[in-house]
Parts: structure tokens; sequence; C-alpha cells
């Protein structure tokens, strides 16, 4: 049985609630869905999907789910109405309220790709258990599976390598994983960009990793931070994991359908 939320965290929620537009925007792996080895089988367990849908069906009020992921990829995953709005790539790419995906690297961006490619593969290819995910503005290296001196290995190669070859390269840390692109855009940038498109009163954001605390970081008053799982944040609340998250999901939903 889940224990229930903490009293500040309902009061805050009952606050919230009470706002003129809510924009709820989510992370996805961690926050709605577990962790899992193969990125493409996470799926958001039921109560997170059933919050969700629940927000998408109340009056003035928008979710979106703000990911790492490549927006292809989050599209999968997710599988939620074309209402949610989608970013994914960490901020670069945008699928609002229509089906077209905006994203547009020029020539000498799509060069800096194929450079990465190519110095990132051969990490991948010479290390166990170490893979790549390609996307849009570049690559991921994913370390999950490596034992932790692959991992380190892996991350300090990668690191040197590519700062060797493109020097203004963005590198983010993640949990087993190390992402780079050729364009510098955060959660934060597309919590900014989502306030604006929606005409949000106040935001709700959860999230769970390192690339989250950009997000928090654009929070303002009357907004509302809720970190899932460990580790340092500067978001107001945190609670252990996916289910709480869907808790609290599930909270805001009965106190705004009121």
């Amino acid at each position: 049985m889940t224990p229930p939320l903490p009293p500040p965290l309902v009061d805050a929620l009952l606050e919230l609630a009470h706002t003129r537009r809510l924009l709820v925007a989510l992370d996805f792996d961690g926050t709605l869905a577990p962790e899992v080895d193969d990125p493409e089988l996470a799926r958001a367990i039921p109560e997170a999907r059933a919050a969700v849908l629940r927000l998408l069906a109340i009056p003035n009020t928008r979710v979106a789910l703000v990911s790492g992921r490549a927006l292809a990829s989050l599209e999968q995953v997710a599988d939620l109405p074309d209402s949610t709005l989608l970013i994914g790539s960490h901020g670069i790419e945008f699928r609002l309220d229509t089906p077209d995906i905006r994203l547009s690297l020029d020539t000498a961006e799509l060069k800096q790709v194929d450079v990465l490619g190519g110095v990132l593969g051969e990490v991948a290819d010479s290390i166990d258990e170490v893979w790549l995910e390609h996307k849009p503005a570049g690559f991921a290296l994913h370390t999950r599976l490596a034992t932790e001196s692959n991992s380190r290995i892996a991350h300090l190669v990668a690191l040197s390598e590519t700062v060797a070859e493109l020097p203004d390269v963005t590198v983010r840390n993640g949990k087993n994983v190390l992402e780079f692109s050729v364009r510098s855009t955060t959660k934060g940038e597309a919590i900014e960009h989502l306030r604006e498109y929606t005409g949000a009163t106040a935001v709700f954001y959860a999230g769970d990793d390192v690339t989250d605390e950009d997000a928090f970081a654009a929070l303002g008053e009357g907004d509302l931070g809720l970190k899932s799982g460990n580790g340092e944040t500067i978001a107001a609340f945190r609670v252990p994991g996916p289910i709480d998250i869907a808790q609290a999901l599930h909270v805001l939903a009965e106190l705004r359908d009121r």
C-alpha cells in the first residue's frame, strides 16, 4: 500500500488546483515509468497513465511530457492521446497540437552529428555492454549494463574524444547515460516555451534525473516542482518513485476536477 502524501505536498497541490490555466509537465523515465534495461520496453505504470488521462480530460488543463528521449521513441513508449504535448531530446524536438515534429539542423550541424557518431561509435564498440542511441541532434552513450569500471572508462574516453573533435558539443550527464548534442537546449527552456504556448498561470513539473533540475529551476512563484527518487534537487517536494508521482497526479486531478 502506498503511504499517504506528505500534508505540505497535498496543501501545495490544493493551491495549484485552483489556478486558472494549469500546465502539468512530466518527465517519463523514472517518473511515470520505472527504469528498465531496454529503453524501448519502458511503459508508464497503470496508475500514472490513468492519472494522466484523467488530467487530460479536465478543462483548462494541459499535459506535456518533457523527455530526453528522441520524440519518435517518446511517442511510442508513452502511447497517449494526441492532445498530450510532447517535448523530446531535452527541448530540441516539439510535437504540440499538430502531428508535425519541429526540428531542423543546418548543414554544419549535420556534419557535426556525423563526427559525433564516428567518435562515439568507436567507444561503444570497444567496451562491453556499452551501446549508442542515435538522437536527432546527437547521441546517448548508455552504460546501464556495463560494469562500474567499464562505465567510468566509457565516460572518460567519450568525453575526451568528443571534446577534442568538437569543443562546443553539449554534454549532459544522466543516470547511466552520457548525452552529446550539437544543440544546447534544456528542459528549463522547454518549460518556458510550454508556459508561453499554453498560457499557463501555473506549472506542475515532476522529474527524477539530473537534467530535470533545469526544469525545476524554470519554475517560479505559484508553480510546484516534485522530485521522484533520490539525488540532490532544488524541487520543493520529493517522493520515492513513480507510484507516488501517480498518487500526486491523482490527487491533483481530484482537487482540480471539483
